[in-house]
């Protein structure tokens, strides 16, 4: 028995013409992207919550619906996905006493960390909107009183 196969089965060259990674195509959706970014914010000191008023106060509304599954990790994030490149519109609420300035930079660091690890897409840029400050004394307003 030798180290080398032949026969018809082995003689012939690999079919698909080359590396199976390389063969077909795989999109993300930017919803993918979302998700990867809301919980990347999430994990960032001094985010209190991602979304605008509004966001938050309709999302709060659906929360409580029964069935309606569990809080939307996309509430306050937006992506834009391309072929090879993804860019990002974020809108976060900070905790009072923190640095503005360095919550957005960490949340900034992080996102861009975890989509780039998890989709291999490029992110061109990450802006952030900061759109309130949580009092610490501040409770949070039930959600139909702000509806009224």
């Amino acid at each position: 028995m030798t180290d080398t196969q032949s026969g018809p089965l082995f003689d012939q060259p690999p079919r698909g013409g080359g590396d199976p990674a390389t063969r077909g195509r795989t999109t993300i959706a930017d919803g993918v992207v979302e998700k990867i970014a809301g919980l990347a914010a999430r994990e960032v000191t001094g985010v209190h919550a991602l979304g605008g008023g509004n966001s938050r106060s309709f999302g709060a509304v659906r929360d409580r619906v029964p069935g309606s599954g569990s809080k939307s990790l996309t509430r306050g994030v937006k992506a834009e996905v391309g072929e090879v490149q993804t860019a990002l519109d974020m809108e976060i609420v900070v905790d009072y006493a923190v640095s503005i300035a360095a919550v957005a930079r960490d949340v900034r660091e992080n996102v861009i960390s975890s989509v780039e690890r998890m989709t291999e897409l490029e992110v061109v840029e990450v802006n952030i909107a900061v759109t309130d400050v949580k009092l610490p004394d501040e409770d949070e307003e039930a959600p139909e009183s702000r509806l009224q």
